[in-house]
């Protein structure tokens, strides 16, 4: 027989998909397993080999799961709100719907042309009606528990984008999306609390099965503080508010910094400052937060020419804006310690201000004893807790957490999201919709393009926008503004348990079977917007009883970056990697002009991608998933290679032509099954331990050593094809039936490990004269020792030519030693 996988793939996919073999049941007899990907956005550039990493992962053990008797949930959908698709309709008048219908149906190809054992009745896109009506529903349920409000907030705008871009969106300056300039605006909008949840977020961490350092950024994201709140009072009656982790260094402060954006700003400024600190405070709120506070660039700022009195020295410390304090964090206030932190160092010495030391280097205080406010000789927290005490008494503050976590900026002024489900009335109040009047659906429009600041695409639809509400008569107003992208991600995990459901976004009975996802497999980069989200969103639902699980993801997997190389043109951009050859060790381009040469992550961007239709063409979608996994170690980076494609092709041919040659026979050879007994162990560790780049060199070993066997076992081959087909799906099917099995390998059972085909019959016996290693032995361990002395003999007879033995020392299964 010939392997021909461009027919035994499609073959097995069809077969697949008229069976719904990969249906998913809640069957409460069986001990169930989730296996999750982070589900894609449907862009147009489709897949290239890089995404395939963790898809070729979970499918490994969704399938391992239910040869194992597991009920086993494995689905795919499709993450399709969100700027991309938008910025295409911007450009060419497409409504967002078509283009993503036309993506999901590229990405549905590729991904069915990879043999992934998804329950295709479960897939839906989070841009359908019928997904984010209950979206919609469960915005409404946060508002409801008064979780989601509207307030004036300084922003991320992104004019070019036409919107606001939470924190997290921004990067350097920059919006992540298309990399365009980010100014801060003031705009009124829908914010969800999140801030509620920082210390359930925190303790929820401790139980989760999740890389360490995913972990830590959202222990950092959120930023818990235990300190001080202090307060500096002024002549005119305002006091300001001070938080301070370090309440032991109060004597050291020599002046205090408002942030830009505080509201006391213009009421405490003199009005001979006025102009001045107006046109910094302008300058300022252009710029992004990471940009003012980054640590490279010199410290600017503006005094406000006042002071306040303080509250243990009773000096006259001076107040000064600077773009370094953040209105967000702490209280938007910071007592400048210049002898104790770099930053206020730095600010100190640019604008000449006192800075007094007040720790030593053993880190005790000094120079802190007023009256009888006695720090002096006290260290660390003792210190600390003294100055809260001191404080408190006499009413100049308190101890106080602060949160580095800010509430969630969750409106956008686009047009292809969630609308949000709430109409506004002249009266300045507001109704959420109700059941019946969900889904909200976008208004059909020509012009995506923002209305102007503050205005998305939907303000354009005048008679959407405005109407009489139906269930009041009055007249309103349709909220503009729509959900981010990460609204629809933040409970699709949920809806997979129960897709279908046309009464609730979920039914509780298949929620509990369900959840919580077993395994999550998807990039780090998500590690504080999507993970954080999806878990706040999660534990509100536990908290009102609408899930049994506090934490949505027990087990997190975070798959290593694909390399591929990269051509550069130096000041010009890349280049394809046909279009360039290597000359004389120097890669240069058709005209002769060298290029860069790099490995960096594979994308569209960098024109370093691989088309996986490509490579299925060539050599099959099982060589493929096979190279994929033995690229590397599935949370490392890994260096992609065609040739590695070619390479697993090669193996598959030789594994095809051993199962259906003429030496398989229905024999009970003993060697042959310990090898294939072994391979079974080999390759349940690796997937249990999720070592899934060792299967591949497992098979080959195992490969290797069979085809030296004189006989084929039938029975032996039967165990290495079913082992082989979490990861060689459609070359298993085809074998499996080959051997006059039933068609449906994944409906049988994994096989057992036998302990008695796992000890080693083979032993390597030492052969030594007079001490001196001279030779080897590979001998069955149960040999008889004169067996094993005749043959000790034999392999060292030239050293025993002509001399007496006098001793033959026996080591069972270790050594033999001739004392001539």
């Amino acid at each position: 027989m010939h392997y021909d996988p461009s027919l035994i793939e499609k073959k097995w996919q069809k077969f697949w998909k008229e069976n719904k073999t990969f249906r998913a049941i809640e069957d409460t007899s069986k001990e169930k397993y989730y296996v999750l990907d982070m589900f894609p956005y449907p862009s147009g550039a489709g897949l290239h080999v890089g995404h395939l990493i963790g898809y070729t992962a979970t499918d490994i053990l969704a399938r391992y799961k239910r040869a194992r008797g597991f009920s086993v949930l494995h689905p795919m959908g499709w993450d399709s709100f969100g700027l991309p698709a938008e910025q295409y309709a911007i450009r060419t008048g497409t409504h967002p719907k078509l283009t993503t219908k036309k993506n999901i149906e590229n990405f549905k190809v590729q991904l069915s042309a990879m043999g992934f054992s998804y329950d295709e009745d479960r897939e839906f896109a989070t841009s359908d009606a019928e997904y984010y009506h209950w979206t919609q529903k469960l915005f409404l349920y946060l508002y409801q528990q008064g979780l989601a409000y509207m307030a004036d907030m300084a922003v991320n705008y992104c004019p070019q984008l036409g919107t606001v871009l939470s924190n997290e969106e921004v990067e350097d300056g920059l919006s992540i999306e298309g990399g365009y300039p980010v100014e801060r605006r003031m705009l009124r909008q829908w914010i969800l609390k999140i801030t509620a949840y920082a210390d359930k977020l925190l303790e929820g961490l401790d139980d989760l099965d999740w890389p360490e350092s995913v972990k830590q950024l959202q222990r950092n994201w959120i930023g818990k503080s235990k300190g001080a709140l202090i307060r500096f009072f002024m002549d005119s009656g305002e006091n300001l508010e001070v938080f301070s982790t370090r309440p032991d260094t109060l004597c050291g402060v020599s002046f205090l910094v408002l942030a830009p954006e505080h509201p006391l700003v213009e009421k405490i400024v003199l009005p001979e400052k006025k102009a001045e600190v107006e046109s910094y405070v302008q300058e300022v709120l252009g710029r992004s937060e990471r940009d003012r506070i980054s640590t490279v660039k010199r410290k600017s700022g503006v005094f406000t020419g006042r002071y306040a009195k303080h509250p243990i020295t009773h000096e006259e410390i001076p107040i000064w804006i600077a773009d370094y304090v953040i209105l967000g964090y702490g209280s938007g206030v910071v007592m400048g310690v210049p002898g104790h932190d770099e930053r206020d160092r730095e600010f100190a010495e640019t604008f000449s201000l006192p800075i007094h030391e007040v720790i030593n280097s053993e880190g005790y205080c000094i120079h802190s004893s007023f009256g009888e406010f006695c720090l002096d000789g006290l260290c660390g927290k003792e210190a600390r807790e003294y100055v809260i005490r001191y404080l408190e008494r006499l009413g100049l503050g308190e101890a106080k957490v602060m949160y580095k976590l800010r509430d969630w900026l969750f409106s956008r002024q686009r047009y292809w999201g969630e609308p949000i489900p709430i109409v506004h009335f002249e009266d300045g109040t507001s109704r959420p919709l109700e059941d019946d009047e969900l889904p909200l659906l976008p208004p059909d429009i020509e012009d995506y393009r923002p209305e102007g600041f503050g205005l998305g695409p939907l303000a354009k639809a005048k008679d959407w926008v405005d109407i009489i509400d139906s269930k009041t008569g009055k007249k309103g107003r349709r909220e503009t503004h729509t959900m981010p992208q990460w609204a629809g991600s933040c409970w699709y995990y949920l809806r997979f348990c129960d897709a279908h459901n046309l009464l609730s976004p979920w039914s509780k009975e298949k929620e509990s079977y369900w959840m919580p996802v077993d395994l999550y497999i998807g990039g780090a980069e998500h590690a504080v917007l999507h993970l954080l989200y999806a878990r706040f969103w999660h534990r509100v639902f536990y908290d009102g009883g609408l899930v049994s699980t506090k934490e949505p993801f027990q087990k997190l997997v975070n798959q290593g970056l694909v390399l591929a190389t990269s051509y550069r043109l130096p000041g010009k951009g890349y280049v394809y990697p046909e279009e360039v050859h290597e000359e004389n060790g120097v890669w240069k381009t058709a005209s002769g002009e060298p290029v860069l040469v790099r490995q960096e992550k594979m994308s569209k961007s960098k024109l370093n991608g691989v088309d996986p239709q490509t490579l299925i063409e060539e050599y099959g979608a099982d060589a493929l998933r096979m190279y994929a996994m033995f690229s590397g170690p599935l949370d490392k980076n890994k260096l992609w290679s065609n040739q590695g494609v070619a390479g697993c092709r090669r193996f598959l041919n030789r594994f095809f032509e051993l199962v259906t040659s003429s030496k398989v026979q229905d024999v009970d050879d003993q060697q042959g099954l310990a090898l294939a007994y072994k391979l079974v162990h080999r390759v349940t560790e690796d997937i249990e331990k999720l070592s899934l780049n060792t299967i591949p060199s497992n098979f080959m070993e195992f490969l290797n050593h069979f085809l030296k066997l004189p006989v084929y076992s039938k029975a032996a081959l039967a165990l290495a094809v079913r082992v082989l087909a979490p990861i060689a799906p459609h070359i298993s099917e085809e074998l499996w039936v080959y051997l006059g099995n039933d068609a449906g390998i994944d409906r049988a059972l994994w096989p057992q490990t036998e302990e008695r085909y796992l000890q080693d019959s083979l032993v390597t016996m030492v052969v030594q004269v007079n001490g001196k290693l001279r030779g080897c032995l590979k001998l069955d361990k149960d040999l008889p020792k004169d067996e094993v002395l005749l043959l000790a003999r034999k392999a060292v007879d030239k050293y025993l030519q002509d001399v007496l033995i006098k001793k033959e020392i026996f080591v069972p299964n270790k050594l033999v030693n001739f004392v001539v």
